[in-house]
């Protein structure tokens, strides 16, 4: 495997290895730093699991070691270790991505304002909904 496909680089990797389980056992175990490659491409990329290249692995062991290592906390528990060793973790930071979107993408009337109207003058509550007055008219 060429070292391009390795999202993560040697220093990186070097901080990540020791907390890494080695209580494995059954068949031989694909390499760790492949697999976390291939982890972080479908992460970043949004493909599938199944589109993920060979390169990486099989699509099912990448898939099976994320979810094992989720269901088992390694994740959090390595993500808590690394964000510890490195500035404050009191620091939150807010994703500033927002949608754009038409300005009548809020949505338009709504329906016969008149009847929602009359509904309200003959003491129908907030909890009145449209297919009430509907049916009741």
């Amino acid at each position: 495997m060429s070292r391009s496909l390795f999202w993560l680089s040697d220093e990186q990797w070097q901080r990540i290895e020791p907390h890494l389980p080695t209580d494995v056992r059954g068949v031989e175990r694909q390499d760790d730093r492949r697999i976390i490659s291939g982890i972080i491409h479908v992460l970043k990329s949004g493909c599938r699991w199944s589109d993920c290249p060979e390169a990486y692995g099989p699509p099912t062991t990448i898939y099976n070691r994320f979810a094992r290592w989720a269901r088992r906390g390694i994740w959090e528990s390595l993500f808590r270790t690394l964000a510890g060793n490195g500035r404050s973790i009191d620091t939150q930071m807010i994703d500033s991505t927002h949608v754009k979107a038409h300005r009548s993408a809020a949505g338009g009337k709504g329906g016969s304002r008149s009847r929602l109207l009359a509904a309200r003058a003959e003491g129908a509550t907030r909890r009145y909904t449209h297919l009430q007055m509907l049916r009741d008219a």
